[in-house]
């Protein structure tokens, strides 16, 4: 078991000046499950742009780089091989491409 005192500035009056943990709980507690890109460089996608950035550009595209998320939607570079420059695509405006 472990015990850490906690400054008393930071706790309300009523409050004891010790909290106590249990490592074995903490560890043991199931956290949320890690989510992947659900995509994968070179696969094929259809991108659906939002109608303020340039709704033209919604077509099948190549995925280049997996990116990071930019805190609610993985991110993914992707290619039209009609284009000559790559676009930056959040995970929710791609699709599979129907086979």
């Amino acid at each position: 078991m472990v015990t850490t005192a906690m400054p008393a500035a930071a706790m309300p009056a009523a409050t004891a000046a010790v909290a106590t943990v249990s490592p074995a709980k903490a560890i043991a507690m199931p956290g949320p499950a890690l989510r992947t890109h659900r995509f994968r460089v070179g696969e094929t996608v259809l991108y659906t742009s939002s109608p303020i950035t340039r709704p033209g550009a919604n077509g099948t595209y190549k995925v280049v780089k997996l990116l990071p998320s930019d805190g609610d939607d993985y991110q993914y570079r992707i290619k039209n091989s009609d284009e000559a420059f790559e676009r930056v695509a959040r995970e929710s405006q791609l699709e599979t491409e129907p086979s």
